[in-house]
């Protein structure tokens, strides 16, 4: 049987993200052919690219008509061609050609000149000022460098222990915790008063009298209801006397959304939700 041709492509609008891994295509839409090994996916704000093992550049940066994808389109700190994605036959690279150090996990730098190599299965790259505005470059490499505790492709899907949320509680703990799901480096909660915020946007506006205190309530309610000793996914961490230390600060809060997270209670596509909440 031969195999279907995979040129380099543009990888289609309802690929929003590839940090839980290349998603599966809408019913109506058409899927994106089987990938061999070696193949990296790149996806940007807006534009992203699927190229199989070949001699191959993807440029990326500010200046959307010269790069293949456009990131930080209207912050001047990023330079018109930042850095670039290089396919040497069967291995790729990143080259940082900005000024800006491009953030990668484990709070390493890429500086300007230097070039790595992509090993692991999937690298977000962060570029910009994290006070501010911060613009993510998603890397997926198929076949990439796994963890022993990573399955085959043979595996059976481990299903994670999901916690049950009302849809009022999702929204309030998406709200939290956006800075997580957007895949910000040293990521914490957003202060109580964005999560109000966007509750008065909300389709739930009318429900509550949404303040910082209204938000907070809700997402104590969680903490307790997920630290009961008689909750059958129990989480650790989430109530003042289990953690060491004063001041707590975020600690709670920032333990119940990894905990959300890790048991993909909460994804990235809940980021939509909050979108599509907002009111005029």
């Amino acid at each position: 049987m031969s195999t279907a041709p995979f040129p380099p492509q543009l990888l289609p609008p309802w690929v929003r993200s590839l940090a839980a891994g290349v998603p599966e295509a809408p019913a109506s839409a058409e899927p994106l052919p089987p990938a061999p090994l070696g193949t990296v996916y790149a996806l940007g704000e807006e534009v992203g690219w699927v190229v199989p093992p070949r001699p191959f550049e993807l440029l990326f940066g500010r200046d959307e008509w010269n790069v293949n994808i456009p990131l930080g389109v209207k912050d001047k700190r990023v330079s018109r061609v930042h850095g670039r994605l290089i396919c040497h036959g069967s291995e790729w690279t990143m080259r940082n050609e900005g000024r800006l150090p491009m953030l990668l996990p484990g709070d390493a730098m890429l500086l300007a000149g230097q070039e790595r190599l992509i090993e692991q299965s999937y690298t977000p790259v962060y570029i910009g000022d994290l006070s501010e505005a911060v613009h993510c470059l998603e890397i997926r490499l198929i076949g990439g460098r796994r963890t022993p505790d990573d399955g085959a492709a043979g595996d059976d899907t481990a299903v994670p222990g999901k916690h049950r949320l009302s849809e009022v509680e999702r929204l309030v703990l998406t709200s939290l915790g956006q800075r997580y799901l957007l895949g910000l480096p040293r990521a914490q909660p957003v202060a109580w008063r964005q999560v109000a915020d966007d509750m008065r946007r909300s389709k739930f506006a009318e429900e509550r009298n949404w303040n910082e205190g209204t938000a907070a309530r809700v997402v104590a309610g969680v903490r307790e209801r997920l630290s009961h000793p008689d909750y059958r996914y129990r989480v650790a961490g989430l109530l003042r006397d289990e953690v060491l230390g004063e001041p707590l600060g975020n600690a709670l809060n920032d333990n119940l959304i990894r905990a959300l997270l890790q048991s993909a209670t909460l994804d990235p596509t809940d980021l939509d939700r909050l979108d599509d909440g907002e009111e005029p």
